[in-house]
């Protein structure tokens, strides 16, 4: 069985290479240099806020990444964890963490030690607000709603992957009066997290918001590459769609389509 490489045309190795180079070089520049711009979320600055208000009403903050399972959107929601953690530890607010998952239970743990210790408030640090409540779909949600009502919390933080218990979720805090938080990579799930939260990460902001707080290398590098990747083939698409367009209504210019680069082949002399 032959690989995807072997039959890649020399076009479509320069596109992967204008695609990945970037992300490399944002990465390195990252490493060197931590002030890279990224612009400022209004739903970032909720968090501060959040956390904050939990603080000054003497209520504990919920953080949930849902039935995210261990890959990139739970990375990027770790970073918004160890950032919320600390203002937590901070401000000696309870933090619980309601899961559906062993495995991101276990991860998550570490990451709220950390937080912790990096504060020097590893005293603070409480396993026990680290919850499993169920593997099932619904049956997490409504361990979550029970926790949400019980202990009356004022800031609720959802970020990861959610499918039909995004509601349910999000209405358990505003229940309570909850100041909320959600961020969502599932695009059919948004549009709940905008009716029932007060500030929603769209999509790839979740990402953007990690890149920020952490300003960790890899992630900000990645953020910064990737952006630069979109805009090269959204430039492509309006040469494309330009190219097409013109040799539509004049036949005779003749025009090279980019498809037509991309499918060329090998020369014999390479």
């Amino acid at each position: 069985m032959t690989g995807g490489f072997e039959n890649a045309t020399p076009g479509v190795l320069v596109i992967m290479g204008l695609m990945i180079g970037p992300v490399l070089y944002y990465i390195r520049t990252a490493r060197r240099r931590r002030d890279l711009y990224i612009r400022r979320l209004a739903g970032v600055d909720a968090i501060d806020e959040a956390a904050g208000r939990s603080a000054e009403l003497g209520r504990p903050m919920s953080f949930s990444t849902g039935i995210t399972n261990v890959g990139p959107v739970l990375y990027a929601c770790l970073g918004v964890l160890y950032y919320v953690a600390r203002k937590a530890a901070r401000y000696k607010s309870r933090l619980l963490l309601p899961q559906n998952n062993p495995e991101v239970m276990a991860i998550a743990e570490d990451v709220l030690r950390d937080a912790y210790r990096a504060e020097g408030r590893s005293a603070l640090f409480d396993p026990r607000n680290i919850l499993f409540l169920s593997e099932e779909q619904f049956a997490f949600a409504a361990g979550y709603i029970g926790l949400v009502q019980r202990e009356q919390v004022a800031g609720a933080f959802l970020f990861g992957h959610f499918a039909a218990e995004s509601l349910i979720l999000a209405e358990a805090g505003q229940q309570v009066g909850a100041m909320q938080v959600g961020a969502s990579v599932s695009p059919e799930q948004v549009a709940f997290f905008i009716t029932a939260c007060d500030y929603t990460l769209i999509g790839e902001e979740l990402f953007a918001a990690s890149a920020y707080l952490t300003r960790e290398p890899i992630q900000l590098g990645s953020l910064y590459g990737q952006d630069r990747a979109k805009l090269f083939l959204f430039l492509m698409i309006v040469t494309g769609v330009g190219i097409a367009t013109l040799n539509a209504v004049w036949p005779d210019l003749g025009l090279t389509n980019l498809d037509a680069l991309l499918q060329v082949g090998w020369s014999l002399g390479l």
